[in-house]
């Protein structure tokens, strides 16, 4: 295809209110470097992550959820806000941390027979960082994303899929569904039994899926309206937010609420017990008696790196069917705000998608 000079998109010109979310129709379309794949993007999804940073949540000055200040933004004190790597933004930002998209031109150390290929990009890339450590480099954060026509991403992080499923739907699986399989991976989860919190999410819903596979018994909390389609899913019972936990009740809680019943959720751990949170929607502020954690001898795990595997196992579950898309509405590019306004009003299972290319399968 004839490449143009020129795209649109959407940039996040700084951390605020949606009004920092703008449409434009002359930005440059990147070009890849030499390890990189120039990608048409075809779809995109909005998720916890896209808001979190639009509205400076990440800042350590923050202490309340993530919906107070959804609309209008937070006004942090500290300078290191924005990322996840707890570093400044460079503004604008093309935000967008899913994406499916059809490669178009490579870099000169990328194969040529690249072209053409379908690929789903990898969220939460790997960096090398100070002491030859990995750092956390998120799509659509640390670099621009998936909110344009165009996006750029190392070979190694643009990994190709074959499937029946359209373009929009494959564009809901990079973040949630990677989050969720990163931290299923990193509390070892088995065939056990599993609590999952803010289960009617994206990342929530992809756990109770990919728990179920590894053959988990999975209890869903979630809200009564949306009890029916988490069991759909595959969740073997649910429990309603209000409702009151069962003590010592779980192998593995799997966590993206935080906030004030936090410790009835560690109350519903078994001795021995996992926590793994990737998440903290109801506030990021807990107390922790050091003496549960010792005497119960449990485990408190957070989840945010993931190892290259994890991303790579996520396509293969995709390509072998063993995990579908959730996706409850589709907006086009041009309407993000309104997107991310019918995503804050949390009336909905799964994931909102982004139809970017007008030839997309939405």
């Amino acid at each position: 295809m004839a490449i143009p000079n020129r795209m649109n998109g959407v940039v996040l010109t700084g951390h605020g209110g949606l009004e920092t979310l703008v449409w434009r129709e002359d930005l440059p379309v990147p070009q890849p470097g030499r390890d990189e794949v120039l990608i048409r993007v075809l779809a995109a999804a909005v998720n916890n992550t896209d808001v979190n940073t639009r509205t400076g949540w990440y800042s350590r000055s923050v202490r309340g959820d993530t919906a107070s200040g959804a609309t209008e933004g937070y006004e942090p004190a500290d300078g290191a806000v924005g990322g996840w790597a707890g570093k400044p933004l460079d503004f604008p930002r093309i935000q967008g941390a899913d994406c499916c998209g059809e490669i178009v031109a490579v870099g000169a150390d990328v194969s040529r027979a690249r072209v053409g290929e379908r690929v789903l990009v990898r969220t939460m890339q790997s960096i090398q960082g100070e002491g030859n450590r990995p750092s956390v480099w998120t799509f659509g954060s640390e670099c621009d994303g998936g909110f344009a026509e165009f996006a750029v991403a190392r070979g190694k992080d643009a990994l190709a899929v074959t499937s029946d499923l359209s373009d929009v739907e494959l564009a809901s699986f990079p973040c949630a569904y990677s989050t969720a399989e990163g931290m299923l991976q990193r509390g070892v989860v088995g065939a056990e039994r599993v609590l999952v919190t803010g289960a009617s999410g994206g990342v929530g819903s992809a756990a109770i899926q990919l728990a179920k596979r590894r053959g988990a018994h999975v209890t869903a909390v979630t809200s009564a309206s949306k009890a029916a389609d988490l069991l759909a899913l595959g969740a073997d019972e649910t429990l309603d937010r209000e409702e009151e936990l069962p003590a010592l009740a779980f192998d593995v809680v799997l966590d993206l609420v935080g906030g004030p019943r936090w410790e009835k959720v560690i109350g519903s751990l078994h001795n021995g017990g996992r926590y793994v949170t990737s998440g903290a929607i109801a506030g990021p502020i807990v107390e922790l008696d050091l003496r549960t954690l010792y005497l119960r001898d449990l485990s408190l795990l957070g989840s945010t790196f993931q190892p290259d595997n994890v991303f790579e196992d996520l396509v293969r579950y995709i390509e072998a069917g063993e995990v579908r898309p959730v996706v409850s509405a589709v907006f086009p590019l041009r309407e993000l705000r309104a997107a991310q306004e019918a995503f804050l009003a949390k009336s909905f299972v799964g994931k909102i998608g982004i139809q970017v290319a007008a030839d997309s399968e939405p």
